[in-house]
């Protein structure tokens, strides 16, 4: 039985863990939910799998779930009821499913208290992934991947040293956009931006997956949980989406993770390892796919992948500043206040304008972070 505190419980990362929780009842026990601001979903959750501790991100809806709950469980809010969820005393992994950079503090406290942690939210590694790696080494815990593409490479090198990787192979869809000429570009609407073609996922990493930056944050959080250099982390478009990723070894032999599309699968693999357990949430039937295809990924329409080899390569403050600058870049787009183009050139600018500290504290990560979204607002 793993006890299990999950950060993020409400989005589409959340959720598909809980499903995991049910299908899995004797071996996962959810002890610690946190959302952001759904308190009527927390609410539910929390009726159904009794955690000992909840939090809320509005501590006015906290206090109005406290009066429901009445004292069990505890009822905590903000920054600071993550740090308590992260540290809870009973829990074995904690699962970090917040999108942006509101894990990674919650992510350090954990490590520190001697919890593995399972990783969703790319920007903890892309941000501080040298802190974050450093002291999981240091404490003596496990950092394991979420994402479907982390968890395939994982999967794939099955305890290989890093020594014996000749690439990592990221596999990407290619979005929705992927035979869209660049001249139809200025052209393209958020409505257009959200229908991804394989995945149902939040507003915010649906929109980098169109733009790619998903895939370049991607690159630079496998250089990190896998330990390699940026020039053995590569793409490729693969629209099927079956693969899910794939490793090369020095030798030229390639291995690679398959399965139709379900997060259940990656998420479950986390929670339950080193052991597999018995699923029959994943079916793939390969004569119904027909066919796998690749593609080179087009670095002239999708400028994100060259942006975060860059930040990657560079190191130091940068994929901070690339990350948050994205960041503010996505939120202009959503709320129509700048084009789909605009994100890249928004990031662009802004990477260019930084002056990089390298082997950076956790303090310095912080600011850079503060001053390229500062940056990116000016537009």
């Amino acid at each position: 039985m793993k006890n299990v505190v999950l950060l993020g419980s409400t989005g589409s990362i959340g959720t598909s863990t809980l499903k995991v929780a049910e299908d899995l009842p004797d071996r996962i026990r959810m002890i610690g939910l946190a959302a952001g601001n759904n308190a009527e979903l927390l609410l539910e959750q929390t009726r159904k799998f009794e955690p000992a501790a909840v939090s809320l991100g509005d501590p006015a809806r906290a206090s109005g779930l406290r009066a429901v709950l009445g004292s069990t469980p505890r009822v905590f809010s903000g920054p600071e009821g993550l740090l308590e969820l992260a540290t809870l005393p009973a829990a074995d992994i904690v699962l970090i499913a917040i999108v942006g950079t509101a894990g990674l503090q919650p992510a350090l406290a954990a490590i520190r208290a001697g919890k593995d942690i399972a990783v969703a939210s790319k920007e903890i590694l892309v941000m501080a992934g040298e802190i974050v790696m450093e002291e999981a080494r240091r404490c003596g815990v496990q950092v394991l991947a979420v994402d479907s593409e982390h968890s395939a490479i994982f999967q794939c090198l099955d305890g290989k040293p890093p020594s014996s990787v000749r690439r990592l192979v990221l596999t990407a869809s290619g979005g929705p956009f992927r035979s869209t000429p660049k001249s139809e570009f200025p052209s393209i609407t958020l409505e257009r931006a959200l229908k991804h073609p394989s995945w149902v996922m939040g507003p915010k990493i649906t929109i980098d997956s169109a733009t790619l930056f998903n895939k370049g944050l991607e690159m630079i959080e496998a250089r990190w949980l896998f330990d390699v250099g940026m020039d053995r982390v590569s793409v490729v478009v693969h629209p099927q989406s079956i693969i899910h990723s794939m490793v090369e070894f020095i030798d030229g032999s390639i291995i690679a993770q398959l399965s139709t599309p379900d997060m259940c699968l990656p998420i479950q693999y986390a929670l339950t390892y080193p052991e597999r357990i018995e699923s029959d949430r994943v079916q793939t039937n390969f004569p119904r796919i027909g066919s796998l295809t690749f593609e080179e990924p087009d670095l002239d329409r999708f400028p994100a992948l060259g942006l975060a080899r860059r930040a990657g390569e560079i190191g130091g403050t940068l994929p901070a500043v690339l990350n948050a600058a994205n960041e503010v870049a996505v939120a202009a787009f959503c709320q129509g206040r700048s084009s789909f183009e605009g994100i890249a050139g928004t990031v662009s600018r802004v990477m260019g304008a930084h002056q990089v500290v390298l082997h950076p504290s956790l303090a310095q990560i912080l600011e850079a972070d503060t001053w390229a979204r500062c940056e990116a607002e000016r537009g």
